[in-house]
């Protein structure tokens, strides 16, 4: 029980300091009463738990409430946007509330969107299990950007509880495109992995392994798993498989670099401008520069798989700054 409990605080290093911020925001805010001085001081260390920890809504109460009391309209309204941008949410909705005063209203409006998506998964869960409301999740997150960090996580978190809950099949769906708009996630990619092999889907178990290995060189997954399938025995003979060949490989790139697409992005803007042709080596440079690195690192993986150079040194570069992300 206690290396459980090890584990769980290793694996979420940042609680802590969210909920140490959050207290100290709490007492800010409290001296704010007879000194307003302090009020930016509650600001600050609201935004800092928010910062380290956007998964305890306590910590969103906190930086909204700082800016309730401190009469920040346009405050408000960013952290309504931010918190719908984490949840999924279209923050154009807010749009619609351009007469309505936050002030008054910010508090119910917070409430409400926490409480429809709790930021905990498995709270969630138990809101959204049976077979209506799992299939308006799928059909929504078909739709969403997933390039903010914070949703890729939040959203990957429920994805597990599909899995757990016996759907792979929408868990391996669901997760493609989380990882196609963020895939420096390696554990991720290996949990695919694992869950390919196990189905004995054996070349998209590689693919998967593969991109882990990419992002993180020191987990050797595709390596093992290039071992684990050379000594598997059938009868007394060696499991004949090879990994994919460069057209399945370019393919799976192909289709990754679509679903790295926000859905957000016209027709018009997925293509290149048919005034002018480039090349599309060209392309992900040009969608690079343009914040579309998800797209841009795909397409760069896969003409480096057919022998392109400059390619390799493109999506090297866009690993390296995902990996500072």
């Amino acid at each position: 029980m206690a290396g459980s409990d090890i584990g769980a605080r290793l694996q979420h290093p940042r609680r802590s300091l969210g909920n140490r911020h959050r207290s100290q925001a709490e007492k800010f805010l409290a001296l704010s009463k007879t000194d307003s001085s302090n009020l930016k001081w509650a600001e600050q260390s609201a935004r800092q738990a928010v910062l380290h920890d956007f998964t305890h809504p306590d910590n969103w109460r906190m930086l909204l409430e700082s800016k309730l009391v401190n009469n920040d309209h346009d405050g408000v309204r960013a952290v309504l946007d931010e918190l719908f941008l984490v949840l999924g949410r279209d923050p154009d909705l807010l749009q619609q509330l351009a007469e309505v005063d936050l002030l008054k209203s910010g508090k119910k409006l917070m409430e409400a969107a926490l409480s429809i998506d709790p930021l905990d998964p498995d709270q969630w869960w138990k809101s959204t299990q049976s077979k209506e409301e799992i299939e308006a999740f799928i059909s929504r997150v078909r739709e969403l950007d997933f390039t903010d960090a914070r949703a890729n996580i939040l959203f990957a978190r429920r994805m597990e509880r599909l899995l757990e809950n016996g759907l792979e099949d929408e868990y391996l769906e669901l997760t493609a495109k989380l990882l196609a708009q963020r895939p420096s996630n390696h554990e991720a990619w290996v949990k695919m992995g694992r869950l390919h092999e196990r189905r004995e889907e054996s070349d998209k178990a590689w693919f998967c392994y593969d991109q882990a290995q990419t992002h993180m060189p020191s987990v050797k997954v595709r390596d093992e798993f290039k071992q684990r399938m050379a000594a598997r025995i059938d009868g007394q003979k060696p499991r004949p498989w090879t990994a994919p060949d460069i057209e399945d490989r370019v393919e799976f790139l192909r289709r990754m670099q679509i679903l790295a697409a926000p859905a957000s992005i016209t027709e018009s803007e997925k293509g290149v401008d048919s005034k002018e042709i480039i090349s599309e080596i060209e392309q992900a440079q040009e969608l690079h520069q343009s914040g579309r690195s998800s797209e841009a690192f795909f397409i760069a993986r896969r003409l480096a798989a057919e022998g392109d150079s400059e390619a390799l040194d493109l999506a090297n570069q866009i690993k390296e700054e995902m990996s500072d992300d």
